[in-house]
């Protein structure tokens, strides 16, 4: 490994931590309603997908913006829903509808079961910590979303936090992969170099 990586991975692990503990002070009230105003603004980017595509989204753990009433508002337009499953191998995305049961997992985390289909989506709902203006983020130090957007580089990214996880650079290595666009409660954040 390269000294940059390794300090690269140093700043962001600092990064994660200063941000994960700046959204965690963020008052509970306030983060349930910039979770809907982060669905009016985002619903009208997934929304340019073809009728019938399929979103993967998350159930959000612990103090995350949360994604379900976006989710929700996309399930009624028609769009079909998946959720992330950790595995050895990685992600695995697995179809999921509102009212589906879910499996608890390690770290709070909710998975669709087993036996649910996996699918490859065209579009993901992408968790972070924080993020950048170019589209960079940082998330949770396994580096599961940059390997599955990675193996699905057509499909929409779209980022979903809180407008205070903005920083002005994600320390970035050559593995991360940018997202399309950010959307918080303020409104969308297109990258730009």
């Amino acid at each position: 490994m390269k000294q940059d990586d390794v300090s690269s991975r140093v700043e962001k692990a600092g990064l994660r931590e200063t941000m994960l503990a700046r959204r965690d002070g963020l008052d509970p009230a306030f983060r349930a309603e910039a979770s809907a105003r982060m669905a009016i603004h985002a619903k009208p980017l997934l929304a340019q997908l073809p009728a019938g595509a399929v979103i993967a989204g998350f159930f959000p753990m612990r103090s995350e913006i949360d994604p379900r009433p976006l989710m929700q508002a996309l399930a009624g337009r028609g769009f079909r829903l998946a959720l992330p499953c950790v595995t050895s191998g990685g992600l695995v995305f697995r179809v999921w509808a509102f009212g589906d049961p879910l499996a608890k997992r390690r770290f709070g985390l909710s998975e669709p079961l087993e036996t649910a289909d996996a699918v490859s989506p065209d579009g993901f709902i992408v968790p972070l910590a924080a993020f950048d203006r170019r589209g960079h983020r940082i998330g949770y130090g396994a580096g599961h979303y940059d390997r599955a957007l990675a193996q699905h580089p057509s499909a929409l990214k779209i980022g979903i936090g809180f407008a205070a996880q903005a920083i002005a650079g994600v320390p970035d290595e050559p593995h991360d992969q940018p997202l399309d666009a950010v959307v918080t409660e303020e409104g969308v954040v297109r990258p730009f170099a």
